[in-house]
């Protein structure tokens, strides 16, 4: 009887371990050769004809995936569309209001679905045209593991909760990104993607006319680019983007630590990272040495965003339209 017991056990020990592993199945490189062949190179050819024609797409690509996976990881929650059972979206939220390129994830989406109808996840069409729109823009590239499947929640006050703020000091950076997975040079790697694309005036204002909420400018940044940036964005002015990176806005590379380091970084979040050795050293060995590991640093660090707390196997679905759930 008590090896009857154990045999039991066992058995549904194993029964949920097995089930375990078929709700966690690790992402993998050509997840669809079988089962979508030419899944990759759709997203690629809809994606650089879509950059061919508006560059500026390329940065606001990269940008849907770090707002993707920073909310209940890389699930394409980002891309849900209010309805009356929920109108407070992650897509509602005001940190994820000048996101762009929405068009360009549907249309790839429609395309897949007429070449292999209920296959490939938006999830993972969001990784792989972040990853297309620099290569096709600016030549850089990195590594993107597929197998994700879609989400089915999507909240505003998490996107709230969980992004990054532009004003965030070091501490809140550093906690936001330990939410994800990410370590502190993960941190100071990612943030470099702010080389390519621009921000909204009120994504920085505050360090021009209100610092500390105490009225003034931020006195970490330089006196001359400060001036240059209220020429460009008067009090109030919601609607005129700045270059992020000052240095080489037009470069998938190092000219955001470049600018970081002598006080031109855009954000305060920028600055923030002269705040900690860690990072400060990180970034400083990057200017001297010329980006020397940095591109390779970058597509470590993506992968390890791109895997944390995904939905894989059976979890999930595979969205019929990228914006609503089956």
């Amino acid at each position: 009887m008590a090896a009857l017991k154990l045999s039991v056990l066992f058995f549904l020990e194993l029964v949920i371990q097995l089930a375990i592993v078929a709700n966690s199945q690790e992402l993998v490189l050509g997840f669809y050769n079988d089962t979508c062949p030419e899944a990759e190179n759709i997203v690629n050819q809809v994606t650089a004809l879509y950059i061919y024609n508006d560059s500026t797409l390329a940065p606001a690509l990269l940008r849907l995936t770090f707002h993707d996976c920073f909310v209940r990881g890389c699930d394409a929650s980002i891309l849900l569309e209010p309805t009356n059972a929920n109108n407070a979206t992650e897509i509602t939220a005001p940190p994820n209001l000048t996101l762009r390129g929405f068009e360009v994830i549907n249309a790839i989406k429609t395309k897949l679905e007429e070449y292999c109808p209920g296959v490939v996840s938006c999830a993972d069409i969001i990784q792989l045209a972040g990853r297309d729109a620099i290569q096709t823009a600016y030549g850089a590239s990195w590594v993107v593991l597929t197998g994700r499947r879609d989400g089915t929640v999507s909240l505003a006050s998490e996107a709230l909760e969980d992004l990054p703020s532009p004003y965030s000091n070091f501490a809140s950076l550093k906690q936001k990104f330990e939410a994800v997975g990410l370590s502190v040079k993960d941190l100071v790697v990612l943030s470099a993607a702010h080389t390519v694309g621009v921000a909204h005036c009120p994504s920085f204002s505050g360090r021009l006319y209100n610092f500390s909420g105490e009225g003034g400018t931020d006195p970490s940044l330089d006196p001359n680019y400060a001036e240059f940036l209220k020429q460009k964005c008067p009090p109030n002015d919601q609607v005129t983007t700045v270059y992020q990176d000052p240095i080489t806005p037009n470069k998938f590379d190092i000219g955001y630590y470049v600018a970081v380091d002598r006080h031109v970084g855009l954000f305060e979040s920028d600055a923030a990272l002269l705040e900690d050795n860690e990072t400060r050293g990180y970034l400083e060995s990057q200017v001297w040495s010329m980006g020397w590991t940095w591109l390779e640093d970058f597509g470590v660090s993506m992968m390890k965003m791109y895997k944390f707390k995904v939905l894989t196997g059976t979890e999930g679905e595979i969205r019929k339209k990228c914006g609503y759930v089956n």
